[in-house]
Order: C-alpha cells, then structure tokens, then sequence
C-alpha cells in the first residue's frame, strides 16, 4: 500500500493533461541539450520516468524527443543516471515505432545492458531478443577492455533464457558453458583488494587481501561458493556469484539435451563424505563435453554449499543466506539427477544425511519441500525406500508451521505438483489430510484455488466420509487452531503454585470458563486433540465434537474463522462432485445418513450454516439420483426422519428436497425390492406429516411452512398412490379439503393470494390426474429410459410438464375443483 503523498504523486502523474505533458518534455529536451545535463535534468527525468509508468496505458511522447533519449543514451559524455533514467523511459513505452537503437557494435558492457533491455522489452517484433542473444555471447567469446565487466551482461543472458531459450545455437550454448565451468569453480579464494582511500599515511599493508572465510569465521580451505564471506569481492567471485543464480534455469533449459552419460556410476560412491565427494574431481572431467562439464562442476558445487550449510552462521542474514541456498542446491541436484541417473547415487549419500541433520529444526523446514521432491523422483531409480522422508514432511511440519504463510502457499504447492505421484506411490500422502487441512484452515483465501486443485486426489473410499466431517469442521479447526497458537506463544517458565482458572481447567468438576481453560480441560483435551490430529483417524466418531463446536461457537466473529467458513460451501460442491465418479452403494447411504445427521450439527454461524446446508440439500438430490435404491436400504431411518415435523422447520430445504426424492425414485421402476407395503409405508408417514401441518384447530397457529413445502407433500403422495393404486380415494380425499383449508380465516392470515393459488392449483391438477389412474402412473411412473426426456423434465417443483397437459384437458367442470 501506498502512503498518500505517493498516492497523491501518481494520481497527478496519471492526470496530467497531453498539453501540460508536451510542455514539460521540451523543457527535459532543452536540459539534455544544454552544456551540462545536472541534477535538475536527472529530477526531470525522474519525473517524466514516474508519468509514464503511472498508467498502464501508453503514454505517447514527441518522436525527435524519442530519438534524443536514444542519442544521450548511447552517448559517453552524460552522466550514467542519466543514460539509465533515459533506457528506464525508453523500456515503459515499449513498444516503441520510434525505436532505432542496436546492440549490434556496442562494446561497452554497462550500455550492452541498459539497450538489451529496452530491446527485449520490444516484444520480439524484430527479432531483437535474437540480436541480443547473438551479442552477449560474442561479447562473452572474447576479451573485455581495461574496467569492463560481464557482471553487467549476464543479467541480460538471463532475460533471454527466460523470454526465448531457442535463441542460442548449440555453439553458442556451449561457449556459455565453458564460461560458466569457470566461473562456478575456479574463482579466486582471495579476497579483493578494496579502492585506496588516498591520503598520506595510508597503509599499502592494511590493503593486502586475506583469504576468503566461511560463515562460521573460518578460513575458506575449498573452492569459492556464493557462501564464501569477504569484506571485498573480486570480479570473478561476483560472477561466481551470479553463475550460480543462472544455474537452474540454464539447466533447465540446455542441460538435458545430447546426454553423454559420464562414467560414473559407481555406488561405492555413496559410501564416501560429503568433503570426498567436492574434493576429489575426476580426472577425464577436463574431456567431457562442455554441457556435461558444467553438470559435474554444477554437481561439485551444489555439494559443497551442503558441506557450507551445515556450519554455525555468526549473522542472522548468512544464516537465512545458508537456508535459501540450501534450497536452490538440493534443487539443483535433482535436476542433474534427472538428466543424467548416474549422479542419482552420488547424490542420494549426502543427501540422506543432510535430511537426518536439519528434520529437526524447524527453521530448515523449507529445504525439506526439494529434499522430499529428490527423494520422489529418484527413489525407485536407487531402489530406496522414502516413506520416512515423507511421513515426517506430512506429520510434523503442517502440524507446528501451519501459520507461517509463505510455507503454507509452498508446501501445499508442492502436494499439488506432485499429487498423482504421491497417490502411486505412497499412502501417507492421503493419510496426512488432517494436517494438510490446517494450512487451509488457517490461510484460505491464499489457498482456496490450491485446494480446489488438490482435494481430488485426497478423496478416495477410505478417506471421503472423514473428510466430510472434516469440511463441516474446518471453521471449528481454525478455531482450534487459534487457540492452540495461543497456548503455545504463553511463558514457558510457570510457577509451581497454579493460578485459580488454571487449577480450574484441570478440574473434570468444573466447567471451563473460556476456549483457552477448555484446551486444557480433562473433558474437552480429547475432543482438541482428535480435531488436531495428524493423520485420518476412520475409527474414531465425530459425534464426540458436538459439545467443542459448542465451546468454539465463541470465535465465530473472528475474521479467520469468517474467512474460512466461506471457503467450505466451494469445498463441498467439489466433495460431492468428486465423490460422485467413485463412490459405491454403501458409501452413498452412509453418506446420505451423514447429511441428514450432520445437517444440524454444524457451526454455531448463521451465514455458514445456512450456505453449509443449501448445498447438503442439493447434493441430498444428486446422492438419491446415482444411487436411487437407497430409499429401500435406508427405508427405516429415512421413515423416521419424515416423521419429524421438527424436521421440516429446522430442515425444511432438506425435507422438501428428500420428500421429491422419495415420490422420484420409489418405484419398482429403481429397484425391484420397491414392494406395495414400502410405498405403502412412506405414504402414511408423509400423509401423517401433510395432516399435522394442514390441520386446522380452532384457535391454533397456523405454521408458516413455506408453500413448497406442502405442494411437494402433496405431489409425492400422488406420485406414490399412482404405484399403489389402492390409496387413490385417500389421496382424493386430502387434495378435496385443500380449497377448505386455503380459504380459512387462519390460512388467510399466513399465507398471502398468491401463496394460496399456488397450493390450491397443485391440488387441483393432482385431482384431475388422478381421475384416469392409468394415465396419472404414466405421468408419475414412466419407464426408467424415458423418464429423462425432454417430456418428462420436471417444470415447476417437481411436476412434470405432463400433468399439466392432461389436467388443462380434464377442466372445464367444477365437479373437478377441490372442495
């Protein structure tokens, strides 16, 4: 975010008029042609620097003052912040027709830099990425004057690498190499000479440069690494420095091509030291090709940074230098790895003890992402067995570094890049989703499209109904989350007396005041900790958490726990969605059983739990659809819950969609098991629930039960006695009352006109169907392979387009109006 006097700068930056903007440019160009271009003329420059870059529209500029800004930049006589305020222009009104700069004859190394980059900045329109590559490497090929640098072009070779790598021929990428083979290995182990102060009693002794040292203080005995220390650095320890930064991405791109697998596979290496290994270099290395050389050096390196990594920083900052290369080194390693197997046992020695050494220390907790990357992608090669590597990634460092945010985007980065490898190959990943969970919990917008990403692979048979569980949870796990955070970050050092709430949480007797006394607590402690678990935990019942979702129920205003309450309902479409490809008949009743249970066992938060059970009842729909023999196999728990009147105020979504459900697909059309004594069975259930909330009571309140409710109880009735015939009269015989009931005095006053139509039109069609039962079975009941035509797609809740065919053919006499 911006302070507002910067707002306020590029607000007037971006609303300058086009007239006070050409009046300003001249006055720039008038400085620049003057005899001295000073620090106003580098204040003007900033300024129209900061114009032109405030919008992301393109600011159009005086042609003759482009071609100006292009002569004083390849001109020695200005200054160089001049020269780079001039290239900084020139690169954000790329494109640019203007532009008439070349690379092709320049030599110095600084100006090579700053017109590369206002040419790759082009967009290649003609073909200046290729023009730049082909300069910097003969700039490279040959010698540079007196005070030139390469420092300045290898940036620019790294630009190129990432915009074209097809740009550089194989000469060319060799030439690259060899410079690199250099750099990498063989930069002095001197420190540089620092720039005489001048003076008189200056000492010449006191500038004689010493040896390079470790991080830890001491004296540098191997090669130079970009974590070897100086007070000065020398030409070739920067560029040392910088090769190493390119490394990756030049291996990346050329280091995998022509393989000529060197003659080094030999698995007594794995035996030997890490030093072993870095000193000793073989002695056809100077043969192998230049590609092949620079994977052995690049191999060299990376070992001895392992080496560097395991000594003691004395600065925070080297210390924090050691971790990150740690990370670029291991990754680097399983790059070569790939190209090339041979390395893999080489590698494999060194880095089993470097994860022995650091999977302690959570402070390294990032450098375990590569090492488990290597570990995956090579195991099978050196025929190792990792599941340790990955069971103390999964358990421990979601469980303790849930809250750092940059981890959190990494590892689950990480699950997500390798999780149909994981799902081969190991079982841990899948049983580790309760920890992988807390990163999402605890950070869900920054992770939600991750998640949407990876929960497919987390769901199978085994895993689906406890992850259903665990997403109606998750608000409660972000609760738990908090709080655990909060125990953890109190004073260690405690008082052997206890304090009076502290003796409190430990008293079974005594009911714990606050979330913090309650985690604590002998009653709650068993209830944190199956919500904290690490790993799925199938044989234990989430039922115990009803009394910590309760608890929690305090924290629902805090805005992590809003956040990731929003992100459940996304969830939970995709858990039913993914679900629906694999699940089998038992899986699906009990899953149908868990959204009727679960429905009103959630957190205590009217947003979440009305989003939460909008998608429970949809997804109720979907369940019954693939699976519509359910309604026989769970006939007595879903008997027992229609018979609940309870069920329709506090469910009434639920019911309506589960009562449509059952006058769909019970039918001997579904299931042969469908007999007349089962639909007989839920008919007086729902006729018993259709009576209770349409009974008229002299002074009794009529329930607001929202029409839908009832037109559907009404159809699913009809649709049943048209499968046994035998209920027709009884069925008649309600839907006749219905005009009694809309038009009483206590209907009148809940309902209003247009609510009462729509009750008394359903009946009214119902009644006229079922007055030709053969036609009314057709319409409910047709043959399973035409129920899903375009004649039979269900218009207004539920009722198909037929009914009201036939019922408009059927009016015309009031002997068919209800009542």
């Amino acid at each position: 975010m911006f302070t507002a006097a910067a707002e306020g700068l590029l607000k007037q930056a971006r609303e300058i008029p086009e007239e006070e903007l050409g009046r300003f440019v001249s006055h720039v160009a008038a400085l620049l042609q003057g005899r001295d271009a000073g620090a106003e003329a580098v204040d003007c420059l900033q300024r129209l620097h900061l114009v032109v870059a405030a919008t992301k529209y393109p600011r159009t500029l005086d042609g003759k003052f482009v071609e100006l800004l292009q002569t004083v930049l390849c001109s020695p006589k200005y200054p160089e912040q001049v020269q780079v305020l001039c290239a900084a222009i020139l690169r954000e009104m790329s494109p640019c027709n203007e532009l008439i700069l070349s690379c092709d004859d320049v030599q110095d190394t600084k100006l090579l830099s700053l017109i590369s980059s206002i040419l790759l900045a082009q967009g290649d329109k003609k073909a200046e990425v290729s023009a730049v590559a082909q300069r910097v490497v003969k700039v490279l090929e040959g010698r540079l004057p007196e005070g030139q640098s390469f420092r300045h072009i290898l940036p620019v070779l790294s630009n190129v690498i990432s915009i074209s790598p097809v740009s550089l021929a194989e000469e060319q990428i060799n030439v690259v190499s060899k410079k690199m083979v250099d750099w990498l290995r063989y930069a002095s182990t001197q420190q540089g000479v620092p720039q005489p102060s001048g003076g008189f009693f200056s000492n010449p002794r006191a500038r004689q440069p010493g040896p390079v040292t470790e991080v830890d203080g001491a004296i540098a005995t191997d090669f130079f690494t970009v974590l070897s220390l100086a007070q000065h650095y020398t030409e070739d320890q920067w560029l040392n420095m910088q090769a190493f930064s390119m490394l990756r991405k030049w291996l990346l791109c050329y280091g995998g091509e022509g393989l000529s697998t060197p003659n080094s596979d030999d698995r007594s290496e794995m035996d030997g030291s890490v030093i072993s290994m870095v000193s000793t270099t073989s002695t056809s290395s100077h043969l192998l090709p230049p590609k092949e050389r620079l994977r052995e050096k690049a191999f060299e390196y990376c070992q001895r940074l392992i080496e560097q990594s395991n000594r003691r920083a004395l600065k925070k900052a080297d210390g924090e230098l050691q971790k990150a290369c740690l990370i670029e080194a291991v990754t680097i390693l399983d790059i070569i790895c790939k190209q090339d197997s041979s390395y893999v046992y080489r590698t494999l020695s060194s880095l089993k003890i470097l994860h022995s050494r650091i999977s302690g220390d959570v402070a390294f907790a990032r450098a375990l992402l590569p090492l488990a990357q290597f570990f995956l992608n090579h195991s099978e090669t050196a025929a190792v067995d990792s599941d340790a590597v990955y069971k103390h990634l999964f358990t421990e460092i979601p469980a303790q570094l849930f809250h750092n945010p940059s981890l959190a985007f990494e590892f689950i980065q990480f699950c997500k890049d390798n999780s149909q490898l994981f799902t081969d190959t190991s079982s841990i990943f899948r049983q580790s989703f309760p920890n992988l969970f807390k990163f999402l919990a605890w950070n869900s917008p920054s992770l939600i499209s991750e998640f949407v990403d990876l929960l497919p692979f987390l769901l199978d048979a085994g895993t689906a109904i406890e992850i259903f569980h665990l997403l109606l949870d998750l608000p409660c796990l972000t609760a738990a989350l908090d709080i655990q955070l909060s125990t953890s970050c109190m004073p260690s050092a405690r008082s052997t007396s206890l304090s009076a709430s502290e003796k409190a949480a430990c008293d079974p007797a005594v009911k714990p005041a606050t979330c913090l006394e309650a985690f604590r607590h002998p009653l709650y402690k068993s209830m944190f900790q199956y919500l904290l678990r690490v790993e799925a935990a199938p044989e234990d019942s989430p039922e115990r958490l009803i009394p910590l979702r309760q608890l929690l129920g305090s924290l629902a205003s805090s805005p992590r726990v809003v956040q990731c309450a929003e992100t459940v309902p996304v969830l939970l479409e995709l858990f039913f969605s993914v679900v629906a490809e694999f699940a089998d008949k038992p899986l699906i009743n009990q899953l149908v059983l868990l959204v009727l249970q679960r429905s009103d066992q959630l957190y205590e938060t009217s947003a979440f739990k009305d989003d939460v059970y909008r998608v429970l009842s949809s997804q109720l729909l979907t369940l019954c659809k693939l699976h519509p023999a359910l309604l026989v196999e769970l006939s007595k728990e879903l008997l027992e819950f229609l018979a609940s009147v309870n069920n329709i105020r506090n469910k009434e979504a639920l019911f309506t969609h589960m009562v449509w459900a059952i006058g769909e697909y019970m039918s001997v059309s579904y299931d042969k098991r469908c007999t007349v004594e089962q639909i007989n069975r839920f008919f007086e259930a729902l006729e018993a629930t259709l009576f209770e909330i349409t009974q008229l009571r002299p002074l009794a309140s009529i329930p607001n039960y929202a029409p839908r409710v009832i037109t559907v109880l009404m159809t699913t009735l009809t649709k049943l006695a048209s499968r046994s015939q035998d209920l027709i009269p009884r069925v008649s015989l309600f839907l006749s009352k219905m005009r009694m009931f809309v038009q009483s005095p206590a209907v009148t006053s809940v309902y209003c006109e247009e609510d009462r139509e729509e009750i008394l039109n359903r009946a009214t069609e119902l009644m006229n169907l079922l007055k030709m039962p053969s036609v009314a079975q057709f319409v409910f009941t047709p043959p399973v392979d035409v129920a899903t035509t375009a004649f039979q797609r269900d218009a207004n809740e539920s009722l198909p387009f037929a009914l009201r065919i036939v019922s408009r053919l059927l009016e015309g006499g009031a002997g068919f109006m209800p009542g």
